[in-house]
């Protein structure tokens, strides 16, 4: 898909995918974790460590994102995704900061830990796993109906 086709934030995901795969992170875009919240950015680490990062395009989205403290018990770490004029003063301080722009990102400040706990770190890993597996599946069968209560 060409950049004229995306929007500010999915342009800003399509670099934070980058960085995440450079660190050796696997991300999957618009992941649904659990009913009723859907995340920019989940990545499963190397060792089965689970980031979560929001991609923030201006001011306005981020004061309309009434969700985010939801994904918190869904993660390792959580990051705030912005290109590099957003007024990063306003993001809140525990998480962590990625700053970036369609073709690449950089960690500006490291999230806090906050380790999952054993089963739902199972849960979530597999549910990832079920949704990669089900995206790669329709992109080589493009004709093939995903369910949408699974979340794909």
């Amino acid at each position: 898909m060409t950049d004229t086709l995306l929007l500010p934030g999915q342009r800003l995901a399509r670099g934070v995918c980058r960085l995440l795969r450079a660190l050796d992170f696997a991300p999957l875009v618009e992941f649904v974790p659990a009913p009723g919240l859907r995340v920019d950015v989940m990545a499963l680490g190397p060792a089965g460590e689970v980031w979560i990062v929001e991609c923030k395009s201006c001011r306005a989205d981020f004061a309309g994102d009434r969700k985010w403290t939801g994904y918190l018990e869904w993660c390792d770490r959580f990051f705030w995704a912005v290109d590099e004029i957003f007024p990063a003063d306003v993001l809140p301080s525990g998480a962590g900061l990625i700053v970036g722009d369609a073709y690449g990102a950089e960690i500006a400040r490291m999230a806090e830990a906050s380790p999952l706990a054993g089963a739902r770190r199972r849960a979530v890993t597999r549910r990832f796993a079920r949704v990669a597996a089900a995206r790669l599946s329709q992109s080589l069968d493009p004709g093939l109906a995903l369910d949408d209560r699974a979340g794909w």
